[in-house]
């Protein structure tokens, strides 16, 4: 193969001296005129053409190949997780890793209209199994990596808030949650308020966030006074108060990962999984606020 395109890059620069003026058939003809020094001088120039591809052929047959960055879309409450693993992750692939963070129903949405994406982390297990009955993943990759925790947040420390009654109140005027038409955390805060009979009288009071991190904002900026959000968001390094909604409210938030069937980087996707729920990968779950399933498995 190498032997062929170097062929065809010699047939195309002798063409290229050619039309440059440097005729190399001259040589030729001037060595039967009995003028030898043109002919050395023209097969002197090809077998410095000729070197100089071998030497490129050399450079790139040996070069290492280059490792494609590896993009991953991942729920926007999983942000602060890939933000603190991501250098340990990019050392062990030796390759960047790009992510698209939202609401895992819009990248669900993405995903079916064939964003070019590796992997996909969903803050639930419903959008992976959606999509794996399209195929567009593999379910032999599928791996629920934790479980998220529903809580109530305010930034006043002095509002009192001991649980979801205390939305009610009418000093809570204005409450976050993430929209639940595509975002699982915003599907569970609806779900827990209906079982706690709230959904209807706090309609007036409801502000719908795009995913769980516009809903926190929202509450971090005081344009509301509580919101309903991952506790991954303020577990770490977070000023406010927060209070857990309990989990008997809302079916369980169980994260899922999987690997797009048709990646070109399938290999690099595999290791990242495994990194993920290594025991280093785990830790920082858990000290952003996840429990743990009870086994983890290698993808």
């Amino acid at each position: 193969m190498m032997t062929h395109v170097l062929r065809r890059k010699a047939r195309w620069l002798w063409h290229g001296l050619r039309i440059r003026g440097l005729n190399v058939n001259a040589g030729w003809n001037r060595e039967r005129s009995g003028h030898h020094q043109g002919w050395k001088q023209g097969v002197m120039a090809l077998g410095g053409v000729m070197a100089m591809l071998m030497m490129t052929g050399a450079l790139a047959a040996c070069r290492a190949p280059r490792q494609e960055a590896l993009l991953v879309s991942v729920a926007a409450n999983l942000r602060p997780v890939i933000e603190e693993i991501t250098p340990q992750i990019e050392e062990s692939l030796g390759a960047p890793v790009s992510y698209n963070v939202g609401a895992s129903g819009k990248l669900a949405q993405q995903i079916e209209q064939g964003a070019p994406v590796d992997v996909f982390l969903s803050a639930s297990p419903h959008e992976v199994d959606a999509l794996i009955a399209q195929g567009l993943l593999d379910p032999a990759s599928k791996q629920v990596f934790a479980r998220g925790r529903l809580i109530l947040w305010t930034r006043d420390p002095a509002l009192p808030l001991s649980g979801l009654d205390d939305l009610a109140r009418p000093d809570i005027r204005r409450i976050a949650i993430a929209n639940p038409e595509h975002a699982p955390y915003g599907m569970a805060a609806r779900e827990a308020l209906q079982n706690a009979g709230l959904w209807q009288t706090l309609q007036p009071k409801l502000i719908l966030g795009e995913d769980v991190t516009q809903s926190y904002q929202y509450a971090d900026t005081g344009n509301v006074d509580v919101a309903i959000i991952p506790l991954s968001l303020v577990a770490v390094e977070r000023e406010g108060r927060w209070v857990d909604v309990p989990a008997n409210l809302y079916a369980p938030l169980e994260h899922t990962a999987a690997i797009v069937r048709n990646t070109a980087n399938r290999s690099a996707a595999r290791q990242f999984i495994s990194l993920l729920i290594s025991p280093a990968g785990q830790a920082v779950l858990v000290r952003r606020g996840y429990a743990l399933p009870a086994e983890v498995a290698s993808p």
